[in-house]
């Protein structure tokens, strides 16, 4: 999982991992395709980070209201889109 505070940070996203930000705007869009799943602070279901996600396939939670303050990157979560759950996994 990482955690991006804005879209200066892209270059440090990798393929695979849940992307964790405030939100999305058109210029994420690049990073979609490669993340595993994608999780926002703000959102509801026509917001970009959801219409994107669904288009792709990719699960996605959004307005989580406080998800870049409780994951920091390297955290281990579990993306359930269709429950709108976010889990961080304990070892």
């Amino acid at each position: 999982m990482r955690r991006l505070d804005d879209l200066e940070q892209a270059d440090r996203f990798q393929p695979g991992e849940i992307l964790v930000t405030v939100q999305t705007n058109i210029g994420w869009t690049p990073l979609f395709p490669h993340a595993k799943a994608i999780v926002t602070d703000v959102g509801a279901a026509l917001s970009h980070a959801a219409i994107v996600a669904r288009e792709l396939g990719i699960p996605a939670v959004v307005g989580c209201g406080d998800a870049t303050l409780r994951l920091k990157t390297g955290d281990r979560v579990r993306v359930d889109g269709a429950r709108g759950m976010v889990s961080i996994l304990r070892d």
